[in-house]
């Protein structure tokens, strides 16, 4: 079983944060109403507040058992293809220690999975760049006034994937949301390739997925 059970940690949380956790049957029930989107490896989900984690592990096993199913024969092909179901999930939290455990729950997952598959064959170099992506991508911050804990913009990586390459662009939440509103859709999020993005803040040159640790 993937996802926390409990749904409370304290009571002083609910109180002064209204933490409460989403139990298995409902983020399953929820998933299950985007079916399509959740099997598909590079469709782009944010939780703006994912707590500990609940339904990004649940999108990710989802992910992961079709990569198992498509990707099976080549350990080269799988890994890309699950590097790229990582690098979709985005997620925001205010509270630190539940990124913390958020990151940790995906990435123990993750690697249960992986070393499960290849045994001895398993690459704690490709582990550590999987890591990486799950650090970047969940952010401690808050998604109603979209700035991080530190007051700084929160900003997403979009990760652009092509053969062994890939190619990280860095855009500021508040510049998606605001090209969301003005094409009454999300951008970062489940645009198509011909599709314009905002400008990104900053743009990174193309790396092998086992080199994306390296990026500043």
């Amino acid at each position: 079983m993937t996802t926390n059970e409990k749904q409370t940690k304290s009571k002083d949380r609910v109180r002064e944060h209204g933490e409460v956790f989403t139990a298995e049957r409902e983020v399953n029930a929820m998933l299950d109403l985007v079916k399509c989107e959740t099997e598909r490896i590079d469709s782009r989900f944010l939780e703006p507040a994912c707590g500990n984690g609940n339904f990004l592990i649940k999108i990710l096993e989802r992910k992961l058992d079709v990569v198992d199913k498509a990707y099976k024969r080549s350990q080269w092909d799988w890994e890309i293809h699950a590097m790229v179901a990582v690098s979709s999930l985005y997620g925001v939290e205010l509270l630190p220690d539940n990124v913390a455990e958020c990151v940790s729950r995906l990435f123990d997952y993750f690697k249960q999975r992986y070393k499960a598959r290849y045994k001895a064959k398993t690459s704690h170099i490709y582990l550590e760049n999987v890591l990486y992506l799950l650090k970047k991508n969940i952010v401690c911050g808050d998604a109603l006034t979209l700035l991080q804990a530190d007051g700084k913009p929160i900003i997403f990586s979009e990760w652009g994937f092509s053969g062994s390459k890939v190619i990280r662009r860095d855009f500021t939440m508040s510049n998606l949301l605001k090209s969301s509103e003005k094409q009454a859709k999300p951008t970062l999020f489940d645009l198509q390739p011909e599709e314009k993005l905002p400008v990104p803040v900053r743009q990174y040159p193309a790396v092998n997925y086992l080199e994306i640790k390296n990026y500043a």
